[in-house]
């Protein structure tokens, strides 16, 4: 630990000049792995289309209200899982071919920490894919290419700061249902800890869906996402999470969330066991119906969280420009933590 930290003294220039740094090298990595073009992102959409996302189901979004628009009330995006999906319809990608954007979002509900700001930015990607292309073994190359991308940015960190490299060389890939199995009596970010601190780098397989002892790891919407598809006789779920040992904060460090998007039936199912039914009436809901939006896979990447990862930081707010309350503020000057 005290290598790790002494080789990140770095200036509040460099700082600065690290992010631009990572970020550039990142998504030029991964848009040409993945063959993404970089799209505009809305910072606002329409309420009541369906579009803006409902996370894990209870956050409240930001109402703008706008004089040109009468009553018509406007949200600030959570982030852009199914704008994206739709926006790839709009432009007729093919297979093969997908898009990311630089999303700038408000969570308000968002409770404050080392690693959460009301403030999110992501590159929200998005690819087509084949109706064949809906298992496991196509989420997982994925995955790989995304780490691919992740490890060779330490790397290219590491030779130009002097940060020692911790990722290790391959991803690991487990299932809830086997990590809920062989730790019960662990709350779920207790288990994530333990995978975490035993493989270094592990892609969390079916966020969503009930396991076999009736509660699911974690939540996710119903309508992005697929996490009841069957995948085997007990595992079900074609998304997950990619989750790092973070040596600093001495824990499990989520960067992304992601995962092979609902069909008709997966969206019809998951709506039925979320009790929303009644938004298959929205505007989007209405277009995966009817079959007018491509098969993706897709999610978000957390542009602090890289960030604020491969340079051994302590706190997002290090990493990112967002506001915080005094009393974070303050704890920060006592943990002499420079906040941006």
């Amino acid at each position: 630990m005290e290598t790790l930290e002494k080789k990140t003294q770095l200036s509040a220039y460099e700082v600065e000049q690290s992010i631009s740094e990572i970020k550039a090298a990142f998504i030029g990595k991964l848009a040409a792995s993945l063959n993404l073009i970089k799209v505009e992102a809305p910072l606002i959409v329409e309420k009541g289309s369906g579009i803006n996302d409902d996370l894990n189901g209870y956050e409240n979004p930001v109402e703008v209200k706008a004089k040109s628009f009468g009553d018509t009330k406007i949200e600030i995006v959570h982030s852009l899982a199914k704008w994206k999906r739709y926006k790839l319809g709009i432009i007729e990608a093919k297979a093969g071919q997908g898009l990311y954007t630089d999303m700038r979002a408000l969570r308000p509900d968002e409770e404050l920490s080392d690693v959460h700001s009301i403030y999110v930015d992501q590159w929200d990607w998005e690819k087509v894919i084949l109706d064949s292309e809906r298992n496991l073994d196509y989420l997982k190359e994925t995955v790989k290419s995304i780490y691919k991308s992740l490890k060779e940015t330490e790397l290219l960190i590491e030779s130009r700061y002097g940060i020692s490299a911790v990722l290790p060389t391959e991803i690991t890939y487990l299932h809830t249902e086997d990590v809920g199995k062989k730790y019960p009596d662990l709350s779920p970010k207790e288990r994530e800890n333990k995978i975490c601190q035993e493989y270094g780098a592990v892609f969390l397989i079916g966020i969503g869906g009930k396991l076999a002892s009736g509660q699911p790891h974690d939540g996710r919407a119903a309508d992005y996402d697929d996490w009841s598809t069957p995948t085997s006789s007990e595992y079900k779920g074609l998304n997950g999470d990619l989750l790092l040992w973070n040596p600093i904060l001495i824990g499990s460090f989520e960067i992304s969330s992601m995962g092979i998007r609902v069909d008709k039936d997966a969206l019809l199912r998951q709506l039925d066991i979320a009790g929303h039914r009644n938004r298959t009436s929205l505007f989007w809901h209405q277009r995966l119906l009817h079959g007018k939006l491509p098969q993706t896979i897709g999610g978000g990447i957390g542009q602090s969280r890289i960030a604020m990862f491969l340079l051994r930081k302590k706190h997002i707010g290090e990493v990112q420009s967002s506001i915080w309350p005094e009393e974070i503020i303050q704890t920060a000057i006592i943990n002499k933590i420079n906040l941006l």
